[in-house]
This record gives structure tokens, C-alpha cells and sequence, in this order.
């Protein structure tokens, strides 16, 4: 009976996020995401009588020759590209201060890019990861498949709680070698120190594919409540720490250690031309997408 109840929650779940991600694909994002990411380039499609107006470099002369009257060679973009979904689903992925976690706003947002890939006729595929790769799945087309994908991202259950980011980075240069779109949603905690540590492998991977940072974060680890002593446990250690939140130079170095880490992170990404974008839990995630696809 439980396991009856699980099933079907889970596909309500399913349908939930297909419902909402397919409406705005079909609606928001049909156009930003085509012009956003352009195909592998132009391909010959037909010929075409000259009309006037046409490029003369276009001209087929060998067929022009053959009709005695000009033809011009028609072109059109290469569309299809194959779009990857690089998803931490590390332990600090389950926190949520407000209606929902960040693994749960990390899937809605991994389905509308999804949703949007294949409507485009593009492959998707997705690695699941925590401090190593716990699953992929190759990339296909169809909606069966991204359903899958979406099942995978609510119920998943990971081997392992830390965050390796890099570790990820460099399962899927190997792994994949036709250069494609790559969307990195994570938290992006992996530091060591003020510094993110994994800067040679998104170095690697942004010069073999084409990647954009999502960032997906929540209040409530930015911001400490003046709440007094509590214990503040670390969801990828399980290492517990009692903390006076309502010590004004606590919360001071607590606030320029994210600080200090915030900016590091920028810094990278800019270092190699790296699209980002930030998404709070409990914000509506369509307009940031929607600007970042125009900035691109």
C-alpha cells in the first residue's frame, strides 16, 4: 500500500511539472530558446529560381547552366544539437526555507529546459551528480524520455551527500565528445576556503562545450534569522555546530564569508565567458531564464 502511495505521488509530481514546463515552452520560451542556441551551423537545402533581391553568391551555376535561366542555392541552420543537464544532487540540494526545496525548483527548471530542447528537436541527456557522477542518462529525444528525466530528478536517491563539482565536470568531458549545450543547476557550494575549487575542469569543459550556470540558491542559508543559539547542521557532513544568531559579529563574518565566496564565483565565470544566472527558491524562475536566453 505505501509503495502504491509513493507511486502515485511521485506521478502527480511528474504531471505537475510537465504541465506547468510544457505550457511555458510552448507559450514563453519557443522563440528564446531557438534564437538563444544556435545550431551546428548552415546547410545546403535546395535551389530556387533567382528572384529579385537574391544574393548573386548564392547563384548555382552549374544548374543555372543546365536551365539557361539563374538558380540560387538555398541554405538553412542545422538545428539539431544535444543539450546536457549537469545536476547536483548533493545533500544541500534538499534544503528549502519556503514551499519547496532547491532540488525540487532544480527539477522544474531542468524540465522547461528539457521541455524546451526537444521541441527543438534536439537531444537531452543528464548527469546526476553529488561528490562523483551517481547517474546518466545518455541523451535521446521525446517526451517519454524527458519524462524520465524528470522521474529521475524527484527520486533519485544518491549514494553519497558531498559536492564535487569538478569531479562531475570531468565524468562528462570524457564522457562526452560531440560538443553540445551544457547546463550546469546546482547550489555551487564547493569551495575550498573563499574559493571555488573547481576552476581547471570548468576551464576544460567551457572550451569543449558551450556551458551556462545555473545557480540555484535559498534565503534562509544567505541570510541567518536572529533567532539566538541554534544548531546549525551541515546537510553533506552531518556535522552539527551550535550558533548565536543573534551575535551581531557571528553573523558578520558569517555574511562575508558568502560574500567573499559570491564574488570569487562571479570572478570565474566571467574568467571564461560562462552565461550565469541566480534563482532563488522561492522565486518565479521564468523571467531570469527568459533574460538569460536574451542576453545570449
Amino acid at each position: 500500500m505505501v509503495l502504491a502511495v509513493e507511486a502515485t505521488e511521485l506521478l502527480r509530481q511528474i504531471r505537475k511539472i510537465e504541465i506547468r514546463t510544457r505550457g511555458l515552452t510552448r507559450h514563453i520560451f519557443a522563440g528564446q530558446y531557438h534564437s538563444a542556441f544556435k545550431g551546428r551551423g548552415i546547410a545546403f537545402s535546395e535551389v530556387r529560381e533567382y528572384q529579385f533581391g537574391d544574393d548573386i553568391r548564392t547563384i548555382d551555376w552549374n544548374v543555372t547552366a543546365r536551365f539557361n535561366h539563374p538558380y540560387v542555392k538555398v541554405f538553412e541552420e542545422e538545428r539539431e544539437l544535444t543539450v546536457l543537464l549537469l545536476v547536483d544532487v548533493s545533500g544541500s540540494a534538499v534544503f528549502g526555507s519556503r514551499q519547496r526545496t532547491k532540488r525540487v525548483r532544480i527539477a522544474e527548471i531542468a524540465a522547461l529546459l528539457a521541455f524546451s530542447a526537444i521541441q527543438n528537436n534536439d537531444k537531452v541527456g543528464a548527469v546526476l551528480f553529488s561528490d562523483r557522477p551517481e547517474k546518466f542518462i545518455p541523451p535521446k529525444k521525446g517526451r517519454q524520455h524527458i519524462l524520465r528525466i524528470i522521474r529521475e530528478l524527484i527520486e533519485f536517491q544518491p549514494e553519497h551527500q558531498a559536492t564535487n563539482i569538478g569531479e562531475a565536470m570531468r565524468y562528462l568531458t570524457n564522457a562526452v565528445k560531440k560538443r553540445s549545450i551544457v547546463f550546469l543547476i546546482s547550489d555551487m557550494y564547493d569551495s575550498q576556503g573563499n574559493q571555488p575549487r573547481f576552476e581547471d575542469q570548468l576551464k576544460i569543459i567551457a572550451r569543449k562545450h558551450d556551458l551556462i550556470a545555473v545557480r540555484v540558491l535559498d534565503k534562509l542559508e544567505r541570510e541567518l534569522p536572529r533567532a539566538g543559539l541554534l544548531f546549525l547542521q551541515d546537510p553533506e557532513t552531518g556535522q552539527l555546530a551550535l550558533a548565536d544568531t543573534a551575535d551581531r559579529i557571528f553573523r558578520q563574518k558569517y555574511q562575508q564569508h558568502i560574500q567573499l565566496y559570491d564574488e570569487a564565483l562571479k570572478d570565474v565565470f566571467a574568467r571564461y565567458g560562462i552565461d550565469t544566472v541566480e534563482i532563488a527558491t522561492d522565486q518565479d524562475y521564468v523571467p531570469p531564464l527568459i533574460q538569460l536566453f536574451k542576453k545570449r
